[in-house]
């Protein structure tokens, strides 16, 4: 992590995500595999919570994509030589924003659906245990 102050141009940046102490719930491994198999556990508050930190992260891009948007399509102040190759070397800085924030956004939706299904997956596993508990008489 970088040391310093961070840029923050809206102060929207929020602390880092915590670690997790505790595990419940799987998705991407076996409960029985052993701990250097793939995939990761997470309890349902911290999917939910992961999946809105993402959503947010791209729509901060949204947000600054808007605005890149604006020096993607810089004009120069005058009509001379000068005042038209600065406005083509901003445009030109501004398309290469653009794209790169397009990305990140992109990049941000997938994780927040990545986590979304995990959810979807955390609540189909709770329907059927609770539905196995039922069936032998067990309650929750």
């Amino acid at each position: 992590m970088p040391e310093g102050p961070v840029y923050d141009p809206h102060g929207t940046r929020r602390a880092p995500l915590r670690a997790i102490t505790h595990q419940a719930g799987s998705y991407g491994g076996e409960h029985h595999a052993e701990p250097s198999a793939a995939g990761f556990q997470y309890d349902e508050a911290t999917l939910r919570e992961l999946m809105h930190d993402w959503n947010d992260l791209a729509n901060e891009f949204a947000d600054d994509l808007s605005r890149a948007r604006a020096i993607a399509t810089a004009e120069g102040p005058g009509l001379e030589y000068a005042s038209d190759g600065n406005a083509e070397l901003i445009r030109q800085s501004g398309l290469a924003l653009t794209t790169t924030l397009e990305g990140r956004e992109s990049y941000c939706r997938a994780m927040a659906a990545k986590f979304q299904t995990a959810l979807g997956k955390y609540a189909a596993a709770e329907d059927n245990h609770s539905t196995e508990i039922n069936q032998t008489g067990g309650s929750l």
